[in-house]
């Protein structure tokens, strides 16, 4: 049975305290806010309810809000930011498991220049030629590519070598100006089809969910809300956290429900998804908007 379809998240409000918004797809489409987003925000604020934007951008937090802020989402709509980039960083800085005190010094970075600032302020040397790296750093593919096949050839290389890798970006795809692009998430994916490991950061995975408790004060589960437009990332992250969710179906999943923006969502469509996913989101809503 598909979840009530709702106009906006103003309806829901009374009934949380917090919530953790996703970014991309529910607040931007990568160049400008969503049509309805500034208001909602700004409704938020003034209901006096806490919000933390939880993004599995490969970058650090403070960045992810400088972003938003050129996009023209101001800083002071919202309270607390996280990223998978944040959560990365900071256990390559500490080394604080088995798994990252065990990783070597030299890195093969795997990303786009402008996300270089990802090993700022971190000790490790970067090498050009996977043959000499002790692991990999999945921040993103170097152009809007649309599949993992230029780094097939890479991957296998450091698959022979046994290279673990660490994925700071656990999405798959990614909607950029109206075209699907891979993300970090599509290249760990295929290097674990490959039988490589992957330590994965953002969500879906538990700990990001954590970070954004305490961010919001250590309030109640049942009065926190998250809002996401990915049913592997946003809805499936919200459950396994324990928390509600709300389905945004005109982001990355627009083409699979039949759905323009601009449109209404298919229930029938939107029933088959949810049914395939396992997801369970307790309401959707077409846009993100008061």
């Amino acid at each position: 049975m598909s979840p009530r379809i709702i106009d906006g998240i103003g309806e829901l409000v009374p009934n949380y305290d917090g919530f953790i918004l996703d970014i991309w797809g529910v607040l931007h489409d990568g160049s400008k806010p969503f049509p309805g987003v500034i208001e909602a925000l700004e409704k938020l604020k003034a209901a006096g309810k806490r919000t933390v934007v939880l993004s599995n951008a490969p970058r650090r937090a403070e960045m992810v809000a400088s972003r938003l802020a050129e996009i023209g989402v101001p800083r002071a709509l919202y309270d607390q930011v996280h990223s998978s980039g944040e959560e990365a960083w900071g256990h390559l800085s500490r080394r604080d498991d088995p798994f990252f005190s065990a990783l070597g010094r030299r890195v093969y970075f795997i990303g786009p220049a402008r996300d270089d600032p990802m090993l700022q302020g971190l000790d490790y040397q970067r090498v050009s030629d996977v043959g000499q790296a002790d692991f990999l750093l999945g921040i993103g593919p170097a152009d809007w590519e649309e599949d993992v096949g230029p780094y097939e050839a890479m991957l296998k290389s450091a698959r022979a070598r046994d290279l673990p890798m660490v994925c700071a970006n656990a999405d798959l795809v990614v909607m950029h100006k109206g075209r699907r692009s891979i993300c970090a998430g599509a290249i760990a994916q295929r290097y674990e089809e490959l039988g490589g490991t992957v330590r994965w950061h953002g969500k879906p995975f538990g700990s990001v969910y954590r970070t954004c408790f305490e961010l919001l004060g250590g309030m109640e589960k049942r009065r926190i809300l998250a809002v996401g437009d990915s049913l592997r990332t946003d809805i499936a992250g919200a459950a396994s956290a324990g928390i509600d969710s709300v389905l945004v179906a005109g982001g990355i999943h627009a083409e699979e429900l039949g759905f323009t923006r601009g449109g209404k969502v298919d229930t029938a469509k939107l029933e088959r998804a949810l049914a395939s996913a396992g997801a369970k989101p307790i309401t959707a809503m077409a846009h993100f908007r008061w």
